[in-house]
């Protein structure tokens, strides 16, 4: 019997998460039915090219070597969308794979559906129908150009089936499998429980030999690199001043920096002020084990990160999202979730933190955010 070919594409941290589990399941899937195997290609396009970012994740995460790296790098949208096109495109003429599987909403996912499409290979987006209605956002264009040419939309809540079908999508085309990113967190949970927090801080210091505060208390975990949040310098002074005038003299902040935040500090003089707060923990960029144990303890996150959000749901993290809207609102509070939109207003923020202190960790878990979104997802692509 001839198998199926699928190509899979990651191209950034996020994406990492997400294919962890599906490569694991299509494993799983050639185990059980050798009669029926699954050929599958990973290919990278090497959108990200922080090696701290990219290549750990692969190897913490246990995903295979990529069959396939297109080396694309830093650049402009246009630039690295154009250059995953006309490498990408050389890969479908070699291999002709049936399927090209796309997540998230990374430049790479924009740039590979539309290669596939225009050579009549079939599109499968997992982590379809998100939409946070804020054109501005160069994701939201990736998701909705993804989604109108996908052929097998793979949703991760109710919500984003809602939202296709308010666009006109056919009921076929969307499967309801849960969210996969929930996968990789129930897969991971043990080991992440077993590392050492104060370790984790030791380990990662931006300056090695700083003084670490011991987490067996309280403490808050930032992160924060959307251009809306760090780019200006009349909205990241008055975040940093908060945290260090306010936050840090309650409790530790702990700070894995990522290196364009770190780079807008510099560029606006605020990097003395950063480094000098003795209760302003920065770290280099972690792990995910690293990141998923800190949230576990943690009295409060601030992040404007999508996957952050949906892991503080299912741990029951209260969640400022430094964001005034979200493509994953069944996180947020009126849906049961944990987070609330803060945005970069630092008086909205100050409210809603003293009153994230009053609260008491609510762990929920979403339909079908059970850790087997994976294996739905072959399912769903095996009986198209």
């Amino acid at each position: 019997m001839i198998p199926i070919k699928i190509i899979s594409v990651v191209g950034a941290r996020p994406n990492f998460m997400k294919i962890a589990p599906f490569v694991k399941a299509i494993e799983g899937h050639n185990a059980l039915h050798p009669d029926k195997p699954v050929r599958h290609i990973l290919v990278h396009t090497g959108q990200h090219y922080d090696m701290r970012m990219s290549e750990g994740f692969f190897r913490s995460l246990s995903i295979p070597d990529p069959d396939i790296n297109l080396e694309i790098g830093s650049g402009t949208h246009a630039e690295q969308v154009g250059q995953t096109m006309i490498a990408f495109e050389k890969v479908l003429l070699q291999e002709r794979p049936d399927w090209v599987v796309v997540v998230g909403d990374v430049n790479a996912t924009l740039a590979c559906s539309v290669t596939a499409k225009k050579l009549c290979i079939k599109v499968c987006h997992i982590e379809a129908g998100l939409r946070s209605g804020d054109i501005t956002m160069p994701e939201e264009i990736n998701r909705l150009v993804t989604d109108r040419l996908s052929d097998l939309l793979l949703t991760p809540d109710r919500l984003s089936n809602e939202n296709l079908r308010r666009e006109g999508v056919l009921d076929e085309k969307i499967g309801f499998v849960g969210n996969i990113m929930i996968d990789t967190l129930e897969a991971n949970r043990e080991k992440a429980a077993n590392l050492d927090p104060s370790a984790i801080l030791r380990e990662n210091l931006l300056m090695p030999g700083a003084d670490c505060p011991a987490l067996n208390g309280s403490y808050a975990l930032l992160t924060m690199h959307r251009p809306s949040n760090v780019d200006q310098k009349e909205i990241l002074e008055p975040i940093l001043n908060f945290l260090t005038d306010e936050v840090a003299v309650r409790m530790p902040v702990i700070w894995p920096i990522h290196p364009r935040t770190r780079k807008m500090l510099q560029t606006f003089g605020l990097w003395s002020k950063a480094m000098s707060c003795s209760n302003l923990v920065l770290l280099h960029p972690i792990g995910y084990h690293e990141m998923l144990r800190l949230n576990m303890q943690a009295t409060v996150m601030l992040t404007d990160s999508g996957g952050l959000q949906e892991e503080c749901c299912v741990l029951g993290t209260p969640c400022l999202t430094l964001r005034w809207n979200t493509e994953r609102p069944v996180t947020l509070k009126e849906h049961g979730g944990a987070s609330v939109l803060v945005g970069n207003n630092v008086e909205r923020i100050r409210n809603e933190f003293l009153i994230t202190l009053e609260l008491d960790r609510s762990p929920q878990r979403p339909d079908l955010w059970d850790g087997k979104a994976a294996v739905r997802c072959v399912e769903e692509l095996l009986r198209k």
